[in-house]
């Protein structure tokens, strides 16, 4: 497979605080790959030097071999990359279907834009049913639906997704872990920052572990199910 995202020697400061420190990280085309680390471990972090909200000191953040490190925000995501962040960020005052418009801001095919609004309410049904509802009125797992669909609607080459599970009811939980995997099939690139680490490595196919903004281990998300120490410190195994 090829590569279509890679770190490289990443460093990131928030002032003199040594966020990242080095991180090595790939993610081919196709897959879906998920950060695992406890809070503070730098995973957040690494989704923001991404998509240029945090500027690295450091290192490079290549897209399908293009140095994007150190550009815009709205320039990465132009590129390809689209980041659904920690607290889903939508616009409370706005219609589901003006989130969703906002989201399809580089095309100006207005057909284009009907045909995927079609398609966001084709993987998400229950955004079909809020359509004309103003954003802040929705239940926390709509919003984070609405929140992905808008992300997606400019149809990214990677999509960042950043606890898209927090907050929500386990049956919620499944829902949006069960339209992960199917963005995944129809195509979509995917690196996943996820508190439950349990449900993040059984979609995931691969794995990294963060520890104070370092990787201690990378391997297959099945083997990662099995490591011991993956399963005492994340998995909640004694």
């Amino acid at each position: 497979m090829a590569a279509l995202l890679e770190l490289e020697n990443l460093h990131t400061y928030y002032g003199q605080i040594h966020a990242l420190k080095g991180i090595n990280l790939t993610v081919n085309e196709g897959e879906i790959v998920t950060l695992v680390g406890a809070n503070g471990a730098g995973k957040s972090t690494t989704l923001r030097t991404i998509s240029g909200m945090v500027k690295a000191r450091l290192g490079t953040v290549k897209l399908a071999g293009k140095d994007i490190n150190g550009g815009r925000p709205h320039d990465i995501a132009a590129l390809g990359v689209g980041h659904v962040p920690e607290g889903r960020r939508i616009f409370p005052l706005l219609t589901v279907r003006e989130n969703l418009e906002i989201g399809a801001w580089n095309v100006k095919d207005g057909n284009l834009i009907k045909s995927r609004i079609e398609q966001m309410f084709n993987l998400f049904p229950r955004l079909r049913e809020r359509t004309f509802q103003k954003g802040g009125t929705l239940s926390g797992g709509e919003q984070q639906m609405l929140a992905i669909a808008r992300a997606l609607m400019a149809d990214p080459r990677v999509l960042l997704l950043d606890e898209p599970s927090m907050g929500l009811a386990p049956v919620l939980v499944e829902a949006i872990f069960d339209i992960i995997v199917q963005i995944n099939r129809e195509g979509k690139t995917i690196l996943l920052v996820e508190q439950n680490a349990l449900m993040a490595l059984e979609v995931a196919h691969r794995g990294y572990v963060l520890q104070t903004g370092e990787v201690v281990l990378n391997d297959s998300a099945k083997s990662l199910l099995t490591n011991d120490m993956v399963r005492k410190a994340y998995l909640g195994e004694s």
